[in-house]
């Protein structure tokens, strides 16, 4: 007996092929997540020449500055788990508790972290050559962000979230 297959057998046998042909499976979230980090650092660069007029490659690397990639990282997180699961979902709640974590310690604990290692630097630059500390390496200064830079982070997270999906 010959066996009929129907357009929606066809489209899911088709569908299913592809996805399990793929090395890496498409997956919107991660990839807006990382898409956003990457973009956020890279943009470092072009935000510290206009602010300093001088070009730091070592600003992709690091942290703090503007835009915040780690805002942008867990906001595009959230934003894609919304538009890809609802925004009625468990992960959906997990992933926007999860940013308002991350930014509150981007603009909070990490922010004031970096203040007071900038004024401790500042104190062993004045101490005298002779003493114990004097010597010691300064401490990196720029971890956290400003709420501007926060806010930026999130808005250039939601875009790229925004744009994946389409």
């Amino acid at each position: 007996m010959d066996e009929v297959i129907t357009a929606a057998d066809a489209s899911s046998i088709a569908g299913s092929a592809s996805i399990g042909s793929s090395i890496i499976p498409y997956n919107l979230p991660l990839l807006s997540a990382f898409l956003s980090f990457a973009l956020a650092q890279f943009l470092k660069l072009f935000t510290t020449w206009y602010k300093e007029k001088r070009w730091d490659s070592r600003r992709m690397l690091g942290s703090g500055g503007m835009p915040s990639s780690h805002s942008a990282t867990v906001t595009a997180l959230a934003v894609a788990i919304g538009f890809q699961e609802g925004t009625g979902g468990s992960a959906f709640a997990i992933a926007v508790v999860l940013a308002c974590v991350v930014m509150y310690d981007a603009s909070g604990v990490r922010l004031h972290a970096g203040r007071q290692a900038e004024l401790l630097n500042q104190i062993v630059c004045e101490l005298p050559p002779d003493h114990p500390v004097s010597n010691v390496r300064p401490l990196r200064d720029s971890l956290g962000h400003t709420p501007l830079q926060v806010v930026a982070g999130s808005v250039l997270g939601c875009v790229v979230a925004y744009l994946m999906k389409s």
